[in-house]
């Protein structure tokens, strides 16, 4: 009997010990079947964050791409500018009578400056009197009184006299007005002003030509308007009955060179014509004459 309880017993054991072992080895298998799941999702997130990172990148060269073609395609600093141009002086300002005086004000950057970098490239001047002239059409309503009685408004001459440069950094001034007008056109005076000094640097005298309407007529709707207007008359804000001034001295001499450089030009063309007529009155003449001279001798 002791010997059959020894017995089972030590057979009880070794199942005790079997089990055990059994566990031992089921812990090592659960254990490494989590580890390679955690080491599939580690992986997972890798690849979506280099996924997440390579189109971030692609994302961002694209913009970059963009950027540069609309640069080099288009001069977004210019058509920014005058779009807070005419922002600011349609809503910001305060409005001005036709022939009153507008100013803006300006800075020469290192994106104007000449070859030498010492001072303004002379062909920035030009370019600055595009924002000053949309202030002035702006503030006195001249452009939307010119597209309401016609089709718009052209620069058909400029001249520009330079007196002392800008340098760069230098702060400008550039005031506006009307000088004079015909039936067609408006005259308009532009000054480069430094306010440290006070010093005129440059002048410039534009042209400006209707399309469809009358100069006049603008002119005349923009004078009568404004005085009726300002009842109250007002520091800065000019009076003025509907008068067409006199033609400056500057401004007639002005335009009898344009006419003589039109006359030279449309004389260029003439002799070519000219030229053409005799040539083919010259050939006729000659066969003509050889003809005749040729019968008699037939005879």
């Amino acid at each position: 009997m002791r010997e059959l309880r020894k017995k089972r017993s030590g057979r009880h054991d070794d199942d005790d010990d079997d089990d055990d072992n059994d566990d031992d080895v089921r812990e090592p298998s659960v254990a490494g079947s989590k580890s390679s799941e955690c080491d599939q999702d580690d992986r997972t997130i890798n690849e979506r964050t280099i996924d997440i990172r390579m189109i971030t990148c692609w994302v961002l060269a694209g913009i970059l791409g963009a950027v540069i073609l609309l640069h080099l395609l288009v001069e977004i600093h210019y058509f920014l500018r005058m779009f807070f141009t005419v922002f600011l002086a349609r809503f910001c300002k305060k409005k001005i009578h036709i022939l009153d005086e507008a100013s803006v004000y300006g800075i020469c950057t290192t994106t104007d400056v000449d070859t030498l970098l010492y001072h303004m490239n002379n062909a920035r001047y030009l370019r600055e009197l595009d924002f000053a002239r949309a202030d002035f059409y702006e503030r006195t309503g001249l452009y939307r009184e010119i597209c309401s009685q016609g089709s718009g408004v052209v620069q058909g001459a400029a001249t520009i006299r330079y007196r002392r440069f800008l340098k760069p950094l230098t702060i400008y001034k550039i005031t506006s007005k009307i000088i004079y007008w015909d039936e067609k056109t408006i005259f308009m005076e532009h000054r480069f002003v430094t306010p440290s000094d006070g010093f005129i640097r440059a002048i410039a005298i534009c042209r400006q030509r209707l399309l469809d309407c009358s100069a006049e007529t603008v002119m005349g709707t923009l004078v009568d308007r404004g005085v009726k207007q300002n009842g109250n008359v007002e520091s800065g804000v000019t009076q003025i009955t509907h008068v067409r001034p006199e033609i400056p001295p500057e401004v007639a001499r002005w335009l009898e060179s344009n006419e003589i450089s039109s006359a030279i030009l449309r004389q260029s063309i003439i002799p070519t014509v000219n030229t053409t007529t005799t040539a083919m009155t010259t050939t006729t003449t000659t066969t003509t004459t050889t003809t005749t001279t040729t019968t008699p001798s037939n005879c």
